[in-house]
């Protein structure tokens, strides 16, 4: 059987980037390697990982598009629920994230804000 184990992110600062996830969403460092080059976090289920460029450079020979704030974010988003999405929101940006849509509710009734981490990847927060 197969199943979705980790999602991987190539990120300028692999501890940096934790450190942003610990305080903007509580989430907790499971490890990093003494190079700094591979980490991963807590954050139910599904393992949330990242990569330095360096490492994934040497993974990915014929290279790959790196995530940027200056450009369009890719077309894909990380989705976490909150019970408290305007909360969340807060504790993101002052971790350092920039919002791209303030806290909208949807036709269906749900909660949905949407940011960028300090790479450029788009994030989704809404309510549980």
């Amino acid at each position: 059987m197969t199943k979705f184990a980790y999602t991987i992110l190539y990120v300028k600062n692999v501890e940096k980037t934790i450190k942003f996830y610990e305080s903007a969403f509580g989430f907790s460092k499971k490890f990093i390697t003494p190079e700094n080059d591979y980490g991963e976090l807590f954050v139910g289920e599904t393992t949330l990982s990242f990569a330095s460029l360096t490492l994934a450079n040497s993974n990915l020979k014929d290279g790959f598009i790196q995530s940027s704030l200056t450009d369009k974010p890719f077309g894909i988003e990380i989705g976490f629920t909150t019970e408290n999405v305007e909360e969340t929101l807060k504790s993101a940006v002052n971790a350092g994230a920039i919002i791209l849509q303030k806290p909208k509710t949807k036709p269906w009734g749900q909660v949905v804000a949407y940011i960028r981490d300090l790479d450029g990847f788009l994030i989704e927060i809404a309510r549980q």
